[in-house]
């Protein structure tokens, strides 16, 4: 479960903040329960930036939806366009 201030970090506030637990956690030289403390937030981290991740694809999908729609009823409207040469 992610907390409301991890809600409101921004995208490379989290993938920074998670890169440094993975280089903690490669290191090494920690507690078996810091580890783990460092793994769960490493997972919360994770989500933060996939949930920000899947809302860039979706606003990226809109845009290109709205773009095709936009081309394809101006191009397709006329009579003796391309489909006829």
């Amino acid at each position: 479960m992610t907390s409301k201030v991890d809600e409101a970090l921004g995208y490379e506030q989290a993938r920074d903040e998670l890169i440094e637990v993975v280089r903690r956690l490669e290191a090494g030289g920690t507690t078996l329960e810091e580890s783990l403390a460092l793994w769960e937030r490493g997972e919360e981290l994770a989500k933060v930036c996939r949930r920000w991740l899947e809302g860039a694809r979706a606003r990226l999908d809109a845009a290109l939806a709205e773009e095709e729609s936009g081309e394809g009823g101006a191009a397709g409207g006329e009579p003796g366009d391309a489909g006829s040469r």
